[in-house]
């Protein structure tokens, strides 16, 4: 088991894992249809694409916190 005190960087790398792949699926399929070599072309593109989004969510998580902690009560 991993220890806790990795959960503020393994949520991130799990959450954006997941919504590159659904993002990357849904725009590849919206641009291309299903061509021959779709599957390894969805691969590349969620590589592609998970590996930007990781650090942008590292960077952005901090600023999302503080808006919306400007944006409720509390």
């Amino acid at each position: 088991m991993i220890p806790a005190r990795y959960g503020p960087l393994l949520f991130p790398l799990v959450m954006t894992f997941f919504m590159a792949g659904v993002v990357s699926l849904l725009l590849t399929v919206v641009n291309l249809g299903l061509p021959p070599g779709f599957l390894l072309l969805w691969l590349v593109n969620w590589a592609l694409a998970w590996s930007f989004a990781f650090p942008a969510a590292l960077l952005a998580i901090p600023a999302a916190r503080r808006i919306v902690g400007w944006l409720t009560a509390g």
